[in-house]
Parts: structure tokens; C-alpha cells; sequence
């Protein structure tokens, strides 16, 4: 039978199970954000080069998301599958590739994530030389930024326009530096782009202090959460594991903890999507429970663990939350 839209199919046919949960934590979601509460996405994975800008960037557009937390991998490759999409390669059969498979694809200039290879010339390298005229002009001005502002700064400018080969309204950093939405981006340096800002560095063409750390990241944090967890509070929806997740949702032990501010609230939801199996001593595998006992989660926050690939969940859950 035909449907009217994905919110009626998936009401019609998502019932138990992985399912359900999913169905649940878009329930909850909405009513999160209806309420007047605020939401935070964390971006672990390669969700950037899964093109979940295409749904990420309208939930942003229609007010569904109030801050980021990504890697430096998903901050980046955002924008370069932004302005280097037609030369991106895929490998279906990635599967079956050989070791001399790989290293043709690198003697090629292909950096390949699952099925999908990132050009080395036309992503890293043409986003590489605007991210420096931004980094050298900070520098000599004295000024001091965060990973994501610097990229703000280089998208918001034009520069990279003559290069777009995919629809803009499909990049999730268009439409955050659009909004200027806060994004936090914990490990900055495992990324490209850190990487090559350390090449600077270390070849003495800029100072490491030009770009600012992952400790004041959380200074930030701190005082943002303070300030916008009133009311029905802040939630934590979460794709994937890793320090994308594990560093902000620390904000809220750190400060009633360490800090001993003891009027903290508690993050008001929590839903993570994983492929990560249960399991004793990993965060990602952690079940949202565990949470409770490290001071992030009250006993009352709704909880929901969806286990499943999130570059299957994460569009359906946000065209339920949109309405579609």
C-alpha cells in the first residue's frame, strides 16, 4: 500500500525491537525539542562522508539542533565531499580489495573510507590552502580560534564556492555556519586538517596557539551548558561512540564533580545510535544505564539505545523529527 510520507510508514510498520526503539527516540525527540529543550548531536564515525548532510543540515535549517559535537574527520570531510564530490571514488566491493588493491588506490591519491575513496588532490589539498590564508591571517593579527571557527571563517568567505559540486544545502557546515550554531570538536589534531596545521607548525610558519585546544573547548562548554540548561535542559543524542560523545557528555560530571557546582542539571534525553556490542569497559558499548553511575544521566532521563547503523537510523530518525 502507498504511503503519504516516511513519519506514516514508519509509525505503520515500526513496532519491536530496533525498530521500536527508534520509533520511540524520535517520539521522545520531538517532545524534547517542543518542550523548549535544547539538543546537542554528536558525530562519531565517517558520518560526514556518508552524506548525512543531506538530513543533517535541514534539521539544523529548522531549528532541531542547537550544538555539535564531531571529530576532526567529520568537521573536515563535510566540506571536502562540499567541493570535491565528482571525484570522489567508490568501491562497492571493498570487501574483496587486496593489499595490492589498497596500495594501488594510494599510489592513485585515494584515501578510502568503507566504500568510499577521498581525493587526496582535490579535497585535502584545495581545502588546504584557504584553511592556511585563515590560519596565517589570525596569526598575524594576534588572534586565536577554534577548529570549527576557522573552517566558519573559510566557508562564510566565498573562497570555496567556485569549487561546489554538490547542492550547498546538502552540507551540514553550510548550515551551521549559516546559523552559527556552536560546534565542539574534541581531538581536533587526529584529523587531515590538524595534521597539516601541525606541518606548519613544526616547519616554523605558525604558532600551535593560533588554533585553540581541546581543554578550552570544555572551559566553553562548560560555561554554554550552564547557561542554556535551564527549563526542560539540554539532550544528548548521540551517533556512534568515541570521544565525539564521550568528551562533551563529561561537561556535566566535570562541573558538579570537579568544580562542585552542585545546581547542575543533568543532561533531560539521551539516545545513542551504535553498531557497538555490549560489552564490559567500553563506552561505546556501555548500556545508557552506566551513565547514571558516572553522574551524566539522571534516573529520569529518558534513555534510548538504538543498535544499528546509523547511516540507516540517523535519516529516518531526522525525517521523523522533521515531518516528512
Amino acid at each position: 500500500m502507498p504511503y503519504a510520507s516516511i513519519t506514516e510508514f514508519m509509525t505503520r510498520h515500526y513496532r519491536h525491537f530496533n525498530a521500536a526503539a527508534m520509533l520511540d527516540a524520535s517520539k521522545a525527540y520531538v517532545e524534547h525539542i517542543n518542550a523548549g529543550g535544547k539538543m546537542m548531536i554528536t558525530l562519531a564515525g565517517a558520518m560526514s562522508t556518508a552524506e548525512l548532510g543531506i538530513s543533517l543540515a535541514e534539521m539544523i535549517r529548522k531549528d532541531k539542533v542547537s550544538i555539535i559535537s564531531c571529530t576532526g574527520a567529520n568537521l573536515e570531510e563535510d566540506v571536502m565531499n562540499l567541493v570535491a564530490h565528482s571525484h570522489y571514488k567508490r568501491v562497492p566491493h571493498y570487501r574483496d580489495l587486496t593489499p595490492q588493491d589498497e596500495w594501488n588506490l594510494l599510489e592513485n591519491h585515494y584515501n578510502r573510507v568503507t566504500d568510499t575513496c577521498i581525493p587526496e588532490e582535490e579535497a585535502f589539498r584545495r581545502l588546504q590552502q584557504h584553511l592556511v590564508k585563515q590560519w596565517k591571517a589570525a596569526e598575524a593579527a594576534g588572534e586565536r580560534f577554534f577548529p570549527h571557527e576557522f573552517l566558519y571563517k573559510t566557508v562564510l568567505s566565498g573562497d570555496l564556492k567556485p569549487y561546489y559540486e554538490i547542492d550547498p544545502r546538502d552540507s551540514w557546515i553550510i548550515a551551521a555556519a549559516e546559523k552559527n550554531i556552536p560546534i565542539v570538536v574534541p581531538g581536533w589534531e587526529d584529523s587531515t586538517t590538524g595534521n597539516i596545521f601541525a606541518s606548519y607548525v613544526i616547519k616554523g610558519e605558525l604558532q600551535a596557539q593560533t588554533v585553540k585546544s581541546g581543554i578550552e573547548y570544555m572551559v566553553w562548554l562548560a560555561d554554554w551548558y550552564k547557561q542554556q540548561s535551564g527549563g526542560k535542559g539540554v539532550g544528548f543524542f548521540q551517533i556512534g561512540g568515541g570521544i565525539a560523545g564521550d568528551f562533551p557528555i563529561c561537561v556535566v560530571p566535570m562541573m558538579y564533580q570537579d568544580l562542585e557546582w552542585h545546581d547542575v542539571p543533568f543532561w533531560s534525553y539521551f539516545c545513542q545510535i551504535s553498531d557497538s556490542t555490549t560489552s564490559y569497559g567500553s563506552y561505546s558499548g556501555a548500556v545508557p544505564n552506566e551513565k547514571i553511575t558516572w553522574g551524566k544521566l539522571d534516573i529520569n532521563t529518558p534513555k534510548f539505545i538504538i543498535e544499528s547503523d546509523a547511516t540507516i537510523v540517523a535519516p529516518l530518525m531526522f525525517a521523523w523529527i522533521l515531518g516528512w
